[in-house]
């Protein structure tokens, strides 16, 4: 069950349904088929008729749209993001603010004045939520935008206009949590197969036993996209930090007993909705999963996640190449020199190092184990506690959980022996623990200071030999 193969699938079977709605809802407008993109627009936005004239209007525009080829469709966005504010208008009005000669006619005008800045682009937008699936269509008309606005300041506006919109829409007190489970409608479950971004699924077996008894998943949804999960966490209830991804994954171990389980382990958050990048829920769905798993199961004391790294191993390759002089102790450059000169092609540690982690087959080789472990468990501290992106950690994962209001408890080496565990993060995972009575204070001084919270172990590894 790829990725690819359940995405395009669900894609084709949307737009057709949602693609025949529209045409029925199209046909009662009436006019001209051949009028020209703008002219629809205008028509959109000059509202003639009631509510139903105005949904088969959207509809029809939105048909349009997605019966174009890519160049068409920029074209249409550019048309569209052409519908901006009148600045003459905007002027005269912020003239009359500045004139108003007392309180009440200051409001007056600063209402005039809000009004006039609202571009008529950002009603047009707004028209395609009365129509079916409307939303959802929103939602994937600014993953377009996104794309498109990087080199289209003209587009970048209207992404701009569309994103404020969305995160008024997709504010946090109108999602709905839903736990979904093996009795979930098929439709959902072969959506959450799609999504997942973290650990893929590959089957049907594997799917089942994500959701098995010992697992949970749940996810938030929006009302007006009720079979769109927007993120979802998948959740794994063991006996202790988990530190490998492959034992949770396991598909032929037996389910846990949870009476046994003392420990709730968050091992995969997937964002769904690329339009939706940047308008933040995965804090709440945490939160959320927390306190519902607490009540369910009183015998569980830990929350945590098993997390990946995604950025280490590009980050310790750069410092490779660089030859960084604070990269590694003399004692530990003389073990990775030991194990890894073979034919003298490695003269110093980072080059011994570098060597080390182009071959493969380090990891079954019990001496090389031992002196790469105890190097890249501090490098991984390192970079999680130390390595900043202006005053958040580098680390993408690391930023959401500590801006999330966790703290790095634990690194684990051979966390994922996956080829992509290999290739990211040199096989290691992290743990991040959320402690119910300190996340609020982590979250404040991670956000206000950058201080990012860390048990005495990882901190001792991250200090090292310097």
């Amino acid at each position: 069950m790829s990725d690819i193969a359940v995405s395009t699938g669900l894609l084709d079977r949307a737009l057709r349904r949602i693609t025949t709605a529209w045409r029925e809802m199209a046909a009662g407008v009436g006019g001209d088929d051949g009028e020209s993109v703008g002219a629809q627009m205008l028509a959109c936005l000059n509202a003639r008729g009631g509510e139903v004239s105005a949904r088969n209007r959207a509809a029809k525009l939105a048909q349009t749209y997605l019966g174009l080829d890519e160049a068409g469709r920029r074209e249409f966005l550019r048309t569209m993001a052409g519908f901006e504010c009148d600045a003459a208008a905007v002027a005269a009005a912020f003239e009359t603010l500045q004139s108003a000669p007392d309180a009440a006619a200051r409001a007056q005008a600063q209402a005039r004045l809000r009004r006039t800045l609202e571009p008529p682009r950002a009603r047009l937008l707004t028209q395609f939520t009365t129509i079916p699936d409307g939303m959802k269509f929103l939602v994937d008309l600014r993953t377009t935008l996104l794309a498109l606005g990087k080199a289209d300041p003209l587009l970048a506006g209207l992404e701009a206009d569309l994103r404020h919109l969305l995160a008024n829409w997709f504010d946090v007190g109108f999602l709905e949590l839903q736990r979904i489970d093996w009795s979930s409608p098929a439709t959902l479950l072969e959506r959450l197969a799609g999504y997942e971004a973290v650990h893929e699924i590959r089957s049907w077996r594997d799917l089942k036993n994500r959701l098995d008894s010992d697992r949970r998943c749940y996810a938030f949804f929006h009302p007006r996209m009720p079979h769109e999960p927007l993120i979802f966490v998948e959740v794994a209830l063991v006996k202790g930090l988990a530190g490998g991804v492959q034992s949770l994954l396991d598909q032929k171990a037996p389910a846990f007993d949870t009476r046994q389980s003392d420990t709730a382990i968050f091992y995969s958050i997937s964002n769904c909705q690329k339009g939706l990048a940047g308008i933040s829920f995965g804090n709440f769905l945490i939160k959320r999963v927390v306190s519902l798993l607490a009540d369910e199961f009183r015998n569980l004391k830990t929350f945590a996640t098993l997390s990946p790294m995604p950025g280490f191993r590009r980050w310790l390759d750069a410092k490779l190449a660089e030859e960084d002089a604070n990269l590694l102790s003399e004692e530990e450059s003389e073990s990775l020199r030991a194990v890894a000169k073979t034919d003298g092609e490695a003269t110093s540690g980072a080059e011994a190092l570098a060597a080390l982690l182009r071959r493969r087959g380090w990891l079954r080789d019990a001496a090389t184990l031992r002196a790469v472990e105890p190097v890249l468990l501090r490098l991984g501290a390192r970079y999680l506690l130390a390595e900043s992106n202006g005053r958040r950690a580098l680390d993408p994962v690391a930023h959401f959980h500590l801006s999330n209001g966790a703290r790095v408890e634990r690194l684990n080496m051979l966390g994922d022996i996956s080829d992509k565990g290999f290739k990211a993060s040199a096989t290691l995972m992290v743990n991040y623990l959320y402690d119910p009575a300190k996340i609020e204070e982590y979250h404040e001084s991670y956000a206000g200071e950058g201080k990012r919270h860390a048990s005495t172990a990882v901190r001792r590894l991250a200090r090292g030999w310097a």
